[in-house]
């Protein structure tokens, strides 16, 4: 398994992540973590593992600079945030370790807004998308334009978030689901429940990241 620690050189900035390749990878899950959080975050780190145990690869990063998450506003700024999202991502499409891997992506809280919007913009190039306790609803204008195969995970007790998903679920047009696990609150700390959002997140990358492919490449 490669282990990188990554400068990722951008237009404006050089953000940080941590890269994760297991042998004979058959994907690679980047992750776009909720306001406040960074590729440190326990509950996204705790997933990746479990990914990882696929032989799919993550790569975990700020979206921000240090002095950039000073600044509050910059958090909830998802217009800057998928631009990050979109420059890394195709970063990664060029970088010689990971060009050839499919990718999907992971998204939590406001992170999966601008997973979201990545997915539009990058169309058919993302295979799948996951949303853990997400805010899709906030990148509502784009979601029609979404071709990825989106799963929507939100937790049982967490009741406003589950009508902005719902809302946003309406606006999907691709292969959708949505799961809400019982019991749950908006991140996931009953126990268990973060492991029932790594399984949902696991089952749709199989089924849509790397058997695709797989039928894919077995057609040619």
């Amino acid at each position: 398994m490669e282990k990188l620690d990554i400068d990722i050189p951008l237009s404006s900035v050089t953000l940080k992540g941590d890269l994760i390749i297991p042998e004979n990878a058959r994907g690679i899950i980047i992750f776009s973590h909720g306001s406040g959080s960074s590729r440190f975050s326990s509950r996204n780190r705790m997933v990746a593992e479990l990914i990882q145990k696929q032989n799919i690869g993550t790569f975990l990063f700020d979206l921000l600079t240090e002095e950039e998450d000073e600044i509050y506003e910059n958090r909830f700024n998802i217009d800057l945030l998928s631009d990050r999202l979109i420059e890394t991502t195709q970063w990664l499409m060029d970088y010689k370790n990971t060009k050839d891997l499919p990718i999907g992506y992971f998204g939590a809280s406001t992170g999966a807004a601008s997973a979201l919007r990545a997915a539009a913009y990058f169309k058919k190039k993302i295979k799948a998308v996951v949303s853990r306790g997400g805010r899709p609803d906030l990148a509502i204008t784009e979601l029609p334009q979404v071709t990825a195969p989106t799963l929507l995970i939100v937790g049982g007790l967490d009741v406003a978030v589950i009508g902005m998903n719902k809302m946003a679920y309406n606006q999907l047009e691709s292969v959708k689901e949505i799961k809400i696990i019982s019991g749950a609150t908006h991140l996931f700390e009953e126990p268990g429940k973060l492991l029932e959002v790594a399984d949902l997140a696991i089952v749709w990358y199989k089924r849509h990241l790397v058997n695709n492919e797989e039928k894919q490449h077995t057609k040619v």
